[in-house]
């Protein structure tokens, strides 16, 4: 599958949001469009084909739209990491910082097991805090986080800092 235009040109750039001072990549025109969001899916799924994950770890929430797709087309089991409070099981919970603020992520217990090979997909890279609970959560679990996949990494943010040993893969960079 090839594109008229590159995949950057699915990016919006939206400033000041969520709050002033903040440039905002919106991926939206990517999904809207078939064909950008199955070669941007291609993209993703490429550098992590040899690591062999048995299932792919999609961060709130627009990770969980790359997610679904990697874990589909690597034929492997979804798990969502939400935010907390939206699991309906027992989880194990990770606090993280962002850009603006905040947060945590939540996975059931019973999510991962030893021996599992974990992907972790998200839709942005930039502080790496999200990516960073995610690896904790998934190391909590007994599994093994094999690699983070990500569409869009910012390198102008620490990101890559807070995932130590682990790859890091992205079809963008800013």
């Amino acid at each position: 599958m090839s594109l008229s235009a590159p995949l950057a040109s699915y990016v919006r750039d939206v400033p000041d949001f969520p709050k002033a001072g903040i440039l905002f990549r919106d991926i939206t025109p990517l999904l809207s469009n078939a064909e950008a969001f199955g070669v941007a899916v291609e993209a993703m799924a490429q550098p992590v084909l040899t690591l062999q994950p048995t299932h792919v770890l999609g961060l709130e929430s627009r990770g969980f739209i790359f997610g679904s797709a990697l874990a589909q087309k690597l034929g492997v089991g979804f798990v969502p990491a939400r935010k907390p409070g939206k699991l309906p099981m027992p989880t194990h919970k990770e606090g993280y910082g962002l850009e603006y603020g905040t947060d945590a992520l939540e996975i059931h217990t019973d999510a991962f097991g030893p021996g599992d090979r974990v992907l972790i997909v998200d839709d942005v890279m930039a502080t790496g805090g999200t990516a960073a609970a995610a690896q904790r959560l998934v190391q909590r679990t007994g599994a093994q986080p094999v690699a983070l996949t990500v569409f869009i990494e910012l390198t102008s943010l620490p990101g890559r800092e807070k995932v130590e040993g682990l790859p890091v893969f992205s079809v963008l960079r800013y």
